[in-house]
């Protein structure tokens, strides 16, 4: 049975999410399990892909702070979503699938955390064009549907420390509580046993030096 690690740290400053996710990515490999992570916003803010450009994605949302990613994407207002990350260490098999496959995996995964809370949901076959850098605008082949609205993106980042995917789910008009998803997504890993993650000081302190050093910088995010 496989082992995965569970880290529900509720509202947070745009800057410390941010710098949660990275930091994450970084402690993986020591870590030895996969994670998954799920929080909030303590104030609206708009993430970024690492790759766009500050200036031509500031003129597409007027939510500041904006904040650029550890992953790749586009343009995610962080207001009323459904925020979560999966970070993979490399020794796992999830590791080394191909990232149109683990992308495919994540959300068919997150489809069956839906279909427990009773929302039948669809993944997306053939690409609709979006508009420039916006995650949520047009769709993605495997990107989650609801009534033909996307409803779920992701992007992620792999490097020799491991796999980090960052999740946003626009929650569905449908009456169910962001808790009772959260439980279902964990319900949905199949043959895995969940342990609660206890974040060490090696790991809080690796979370703090990336918010002072880059998240909390105006000048990180405006660096291209």
């Amino acid at each position: 049975m496989d082992t995965w690690l569970y880290l529900n740290s509720g509202p947070g400053q745009p800057a410390l999410n941010m710098a949660w996710d990275e930091a994450l990515l970084e402690e993986i490999a020591r870590i030895g399990f996969p994670v998954l992570r799920t929080y909030s916003w303590a104030q609206p803010a708009a993430t970024f892909g690492y790759f766009q450009k500050y200036d031509d994605v500031a003129r597409f949302t007027a939510v500041r702070p904006l904040l650029r990613r550890p992953t790749g994407g586009g343009l995610v207002p962080h207001e009323n979503d459904w925020t979560y990350s999966v970070v993979i260490p490399p020794g796992h098999p999830w590791y080394r699938t191909r990232a149109a496959d683990s992308y495919q995996r994540l959300h068919r995964w997150l489809q069956t955390a839906f279909g427990l809370c009773g929302v039948a949901t669809e993944l997306v076959l053939e690409r609709d064009p979006a508009g420039p850098g916006e995650c949520f605008v047009g769709a993605e082949p495997d990107d989650l549907l609801w009534h033909g609205r996307k409803i779920a993106g992701a992007a992620q980042r792999r490097n020799r420390r491991g796999l980090l995917i960052q999740g946003s789910v626009q929650p569905p008009p449908a009456g169910i509580t962001r808790a009772v998803w959260e439980k279902a997504l964990l319900e949905s890993l199949n043959r895995v046993e969940v342990k609660a993650l206890v974040p060490d000081t090696d790991l809080e302190a690796c979370v703090q030096r990336l918010a002072s050093e880059r998240y909390s910088r105006a000048e990180y995010h405006r660096k291209k």
